[in-house]
């Protein structure tokens, strides 16, 4: 369906993607007579089937089909890396309840209550660190030296392989900004070191520095934002991992830097994006297609078939009555996610009634969920569709066609808007109330329902990115730059593991190394609480 995307079934298996052992967590290739041989590297177009492969390992969990994880000892769902993502900064939040207790791991997240042999939380640890893997074994394998010795000197496939390069440090800068943001510290490899080598633990402020200099040194060299091949990273990638980076660095590295992130926000706002007319596009089959779309994770109901986030939010939103799997071109797992309570409060009253955002279907259901395996309580959504936006259903009904938006427009503008509130000397609040009310007359299809300066509160711009951004990976984060993710100043049902929401310590702004982990590495040391 999409013929522009890779074919990432393809690449994966070209690559021959690394087995990743959980209990120590070094990275070694499967078998060193398919990859990690100059044979290997005979056709000049293995360059570009081996950075696929790093790509892959962002939708892919494995050489044979969604089934299957080349990390040992988690299955595919628990180590997919958009799935893991997910669950740790949607799951763990007031926005949505997954009455699947029985799946390892889920009932911690959700109730706050996660340790450190937490299988999900360790699936993010260990699938990310196998990307920072794949990353430094790519940019060794194409170093000059390497290079030179098997005798590449056609200047074309030089200059190819040097922009595969810049994009293998973008996707590296981008796996370590993962873990800077969900573990706070992780151990540190790049090319340099031989594989198999324990990294040093780098702290926050370490990998902060190491990203932000990674990300603005590529963000000289890698295409324009829109002329790369889609699925690709260019500039305009990297200017949104610094913009989020600066936009929580009060968070990361206690200092502020909102007049830098603003200047990230303009870059990509000048990079030719667009918000697409209509809001609910974005999250269709032919969601590639969209004009506000930055970077997403890709799915495919033929060549990228994955238990990713879209693969599961389509499937665990569709309830058994209220709204039909065949209304969104998937079987669906009989309303498995539900909505909680105070994230649909954010949607109450006249104002919402015709918000193109609010898909929250109530029907007979109660909105208060007493007890999480009943999936008859709680509200369900209808946001993501395995359909078109003409309305074709996709090529199979349980891997979907549905890209997850990573990264899009309409998050640069609310970035803008919270850094223009928190004094920003660059941006100003005219401007930023002119991007609030463009996604609120893209919901509304008028201007009925646009905002004033004296509107624009910090309580009201973390309800709109929750309006705006709902399910798409942005939650957790912004309820704990906003001061409301821990204590007690804001809770949701079954926060805390109680059904009306109680305090959390703390210790759960991040996640804990996992205890394997921990074992494995004699450098790494435990988060404070765990």
């Amino acid at each position: 369906m999409k013929k522009i995307k890779f074919n990432l079934l393809v690449v994966i298996g070209s690559f021959a993607l690394f087995t990743s052992c959980t209990d120590d967590l070094n990275i070694t290739p499967e078998d060193d007579d398919v990859f990690l041989t100059e044979a290997y590297f005979n056709s000049p177009a293995s360059y570009k089937t081996g950075l696929g492969g790093v790509y892959a390992n962002l939708s892919l969990t494995g050489l044979t089909g969604a089934g299957s994880s080349n990390i040992q000892g988690l299955d595919a769902g628990t180590s997919q890396f958009g799935r893991c993502l997910w669950n740790l900064q949607n799951l763990t939040t007031d926005e949505v309840i997954w009455s699947y207790e029985n799946d390892p791991g889920l009932a911690e997240l959700q109730r706050n209550t996660w340790t450190t042999s937490n299988p999900i939380i360790l699936g993010m640890f260990s699938r990310t660190m196998a990307q920072v893997a794949f990353c430094n074994e790519y940019l060794r394998q194409t170093s000059p030296a390497k290079l030179s010795a098997r005798g590449v000197t056609n200047p074309t496939l030089l200059a190819d392989i040097s922009l595969y390069r810049e994009e293998a440090r973008a996707l590296r800068a981008y796996a370590y900004y993962n873990l800077m943001d969900l573990f706070g510290k992780a151990p540190f490899n790049t090319e340099n070191e031989a594989v198999g080598v324990a990294g040093p633990e780098y702290s926050r402020q370490q990998l902060f520095n190491f990203i932000e200099t990674e990300m603005l040194a590529v963000a000289q060299t890698l295409k324009a934002p829109r002329t790369n091949e889609y699925g690709r990273v260019d500039k305009a990638f990297a200017w949104m991992v610094l913009a989020k980076m600066y936009l929580n660095a009060e968070v990361y590295i206690g200092q502020n830097k909102y007049d830098q992130c603003v200047t990230m926000c303009n870059n990509v706002i000048g990079g030719g994006y667009t918000l697409e007319a209509n809001y609910l596009h974005n999250f269709t089959a032919d969601n590639h297609t969209s004009t506000e779309m930055i970077f997403t994770l890709q799915s495919d109901g033929i060549v990228t078939q994955n238990y990713g986030p879209t693969t599961v939010i389509l499937n665990g939103q569709v309830g058994s009555v209220e709204n039909n799997g065949s209304t969104f071109g998937v079987g669906g797992w009989g309303g498995a996610l539900r909505l909680r309570k105070q994230f649909v409060q954010k949607f109450a009253g006249s104002t919402f009634s015709t918000d193109e955002r609010n898909t929250i279907i109530s029907g007979s259901r109660p909105i208060e969920i007493t007890n999480i395996a009943l999936q008859g309580q709680g509200f369900v959504l209808g946001k993501f569709s395995n359909k078109t936006s003409t309305g074709v259903a996709g090529a199979n009904q349980t891997f979907v066609d549905t890209d997850f938006p990573l990264f899009r427009l309409s998050d640069v503008y609310l970035m803008y808007a919270e850094c223009a509130k928190r004094g920003a000397t660059n941006a100003t609040m005219t401007q930023a109330v002119t991007y609030v009310n463009n996604l609120r007359e893209r919901a509304n299809n008028s201007t009925a329902n646009n905002i004033s300066q004296t509107d624009l509160t910090l309580d009201f711009i973390l309800d709109e990115r929750s309006r705006e951004l709902h399910w798409e990976g942005h939650r957790r984060q912004d309820l704990i730059r906003f001061n409301k993710y821990v204590g007690g100043s804001y809770n949701w049902t079954w926060k805390g593991n109680s059904s009306s929401g109680v305090a959390i310590s703390n210790h759960f702004k991040v996640f804990p190394i996992p205890s394997t982990s921990l074992a494995s590495n004699p450098n790494l040391t435990q988060n404070t609480g765990y």
